[in-house]
């Protein structure tokens, strides 16, 4: 799995568990969603991804989904 693989998954963990959380115990949770969701709109245009720059110190390796 590489740095792009990872970063999709870990955004759709996020997405998932807020709703899980949302509709378990409050609905505030949802403003988990729509910040993550925000992130990935403003990371499509300005390229800027902090989960992303975690990741990447963290070790896992950049490159092609397709390598």
């Amino acid at each position: 799995m590489n740095l792009d693989q990872t970063v999709l998954a870990f955004a759709g963990t996020v997405v998932l568990v807020s709703l899980a959380l949302g509709w378990l115990i409050s609905p505030y949770w949802l403003l988990l969603t729509a910040f993550a969701g925000v992130n990935m709109i403003q990371a499509s245009f300005t390229g800027f991804c902090p989960a992303a720059i975690v990741f990447k110190k963290l070790g896992r390796p950049a490159g092609n989904a397709f390598s």
